[in-house]
């Protein structure tokens, strides 16, 4: 089988400033997503990371042409991120079928809230709630193995209202032991490409060391790939029929 050409972009700023932060991912949350995808697929795909600090973000022209899908986890340097590199990403995603899988606090990311066109805001708490995440569609590929529902000891509660439009797919619902519900599993189609949005993530929080949320990833990057399905042609064009020539 074919390997998935998969580019993890992880700000990588909380982990090498915050000591209490780095305790829980030592090799960065890249790190961590790398390191359990390979436990539950050893070789299934290829992975690159990209990190703010690199040149271009990590993000040049020769990874986002060979990446088939984009994992984005940011938080501290939203606004920071160089405007041409995001052009590319949204292009790429409307023209090309680039997947992006856009985790928790990049909700705010200048990709996702490009290609959403609305300002992405919430409401949101650090408070060391418990969630629940409910399943709403177990017929959805992201959520075949998943059970009905997942608790997370701990997570930063986002809650509603969540400013996006409305999902193509709601796939799950956050519970907060505050009272807050949130949209936290949010599929969408952009030109050729299928976005993600995962809420689950904080960065002080183990999340992405738990088995369920890495299923829910692994299960996010095969339906978000290009499906391979014929790119389509605008602007004039001559008519295929005879009756026409």
């Amino acid at each position: 089988m074919e390997k998935i050409n998969v580019t993890i972009y992880n700000e990588y700023l909380h982990e090498l400033s915050e000591e209490k932060i780095a305790k829980v991912y030592p090799k960065g949350i890249h790190g961590a997503i790398i390191e359990m995808l390979e436990k539950r697929n050893p070789g299934k795909y290829n992975f690159r990371v990209a990190n703010f600090n690199m040149p271009s973000h990590g993000l040049t022209d020769d990874v986002i042409e060979n990446t088939d899908v984009l994992i984005w986890w940011g938080h501290m340097a939203h606004n920071e991120v160089d405007d041409e590199v995001v052009e590319k990403i949204v292009k790429k995603v409307w023209e090309k079928g680039l997947g992006l899988i856009v985790l928790h606090s990049a909700h705010y990311s200048k990709p996702f809230r490009r290609l959403m066109g609305t300002s992405c805001r919430l409401k949101w708490r650090e408070s060391d709630d418990r969630e629940r995440l409910w399943i709403m569609d177990p017929a959805h590929p992201i959520t075949k193995g998943i059970p009905e529902s997942i608790e997370l000891p701990h997570e930063e509660t986002y809650g509603e209202r969540f400013e996006i439009p409305a999902p193509d797919q709601l796939i799950m619902m956050g519970w907060f032991e505050g009272g807050e519900v949130f949209r936290s599993g949010c599929c969408y189609h952009r030109g050729l490409g299928k976005i993600f949005y995962l809420q689950p993530g904080h960065e002080s929080y183990p999340t992405y060391y738990n088995e369920d949320i890495i299923h829910i990833i692994d299960n996010a990057i095969d339906w978000a790939k290009f499906s391979g399905g014929p790119t389509p042609n605008y602007g004039n064009f001559k008519s295929l029929e005879e009756k026409y020539k």
